[in-house]
């Protein structure tokens, strides 16, 4: 049996098996066996957490806590919004929109690891939400449909399916004649990389003219390990990069020194810093949520002149009309008719002409 598999057969998803790899809180145990949900994580991640700190942040985005009960900005409902599931449009459960030329393909509703502050927490987490995952369906609504050029494979998480079934997926994808690019969505290369194997590695390599693009999600450089690297060398050894889009989350990653460290560290393993997302108003996470401005703000005091641009990511919210950047312009000082001021990270001034139409 291949590794992966025996991971997932394993899943650290009770609290006698989670009692192996940390001291539970009673506050945990209470979350554990009072809520209704889904959860649970690889051996492998599970490993990671510090057995006695319950401040952990790989234990807070894997534990249930009784936090999740407290609902005071999450949307009802929140995907059905989000995604326009309830828009005039005929299109199947598995078809997201947002775009005009491009779609969510949602093909599972399993992941290796049930992260708590999941935007599709009422589908994949809760399971309050019931939507079939009808990949024939999906694959027949975007051959009808031309101006979709660009297709995110997502879930749960895609990567859990076997070899056989995700080439299918980007086979019959790359057979339509108006798809230009499939993405992938994952978080596997950070909570399972024994998952990215030879015979995957197979069904993702060669030259193509429609590439296979991935973007995983890291929160904290606690989670970036030798193996991850390791997996991400090799999907990108198969011509397939790799992105990451972080979740700004508090108490977790919305500190000066910890925002900095991520970034510099998914840059180590090879991984582009994509995007850093506001966390989302889905229910039963507001104890994830900091104030809009922080993102903003850790990017000016963390990244921007601190570390390599490579670094910077692009911060923004996701909505139901598609995704808004929510960084202001700390930059620009002043403008006149003469010139503009400009200041950089340290506080120096500088200025640039203003140049007329």
């Amino acid at each position: 049996m291949e590794e992966w598999i025996e991971q997932l057969q394993n899943s650290v998803n009770t609290l006698e098996k989670l009692k192996k790899y940390i001291n539970v809180t009673p506050e945990e145990e209470e979350g554990i066996t009072t809520l209704n949900t889904k959860w649970g994580t690889t051996p492998y991640f599970a490993s990671l957490m510090e057995r006695d700190n319950p401040n952990c942040p790989i234990r807070k985005q894997v534990v249930p806590s009784v936090k999740e009960k407290e609902n005071r900005y999450g949307i009802p409902n929140y995907l059905i919004w989000k995604e326009n599931r309830a828009t005039d449009e005929v299109r199947p459960d598995s078809i997201a929109r947002q775009y005009y030329d491009r779609i969510a393909f949602t093909v599972t509703d399993m992941c290796a690891n049930y992260c708590r502050h999941c935007f599709r927490k009422e589908l994949v987490v809760d399971r309050d939400l019931k939507l079939r995952m009808d990949v024939e369906e999906g694959l027949d609504w975007i051959r009808e449909h031309e101006e979709i050029r660009d297709v995110l494979v997502t879930g749960g998480d895609p990567f859990i399916l076997s070899d056989d079934r995700i080439e299918y997926i980007i086979r019959k994808l790359r057979e339509i004649p108006h798809i230009e690019m499939i993405r992938f969505g994952t978080r596997t290369p950070i909570v399972l990389p024994h998952r990215i194997t030879q015979g995957l590695m197979k069904v993702l390599s060669g030259y193509h003219k429609v590439p296979v693009w991935i973007n995983t999600q890291c929160n904290h450089a606690n989670e970036i390990t030798e193996q991850t690297a390791q997996a991400v060398y090799d999907l990108l050894s198969c011509g397939v990069n790799v992105g990451n889009q972080a979740v700004l989350l508090k108490g977790i990653n919305d500190d000066v020194e910890s925002f900095k460290k991520l970034h510099q560290k998914l840059l180590a393993v090879r991984i582009r810093p994509y995007y850093v997302f506001y966390c989302e108003p889905a229910p039963g996470i507001d104890h994830f949520r900091t104030p809009v401005e922080k993102g903003a703000e850790l990017i000016r005091d963390a990244l921007r002149g601190h570390t390599t641009g490579l670094a910077q990511p692009m911060y923004v919210i996701a909505t139901n009309i598609g995704k808004i950047p929510l960084m202001p312009d700390y930059y620009f000082v002043d403008k006149n008719e003469k010139e503009y001021t400009l200041r950089n990270y340290k506080g120096e001034i500088t200025t640039l002409p203003n140049i007329p139409e």
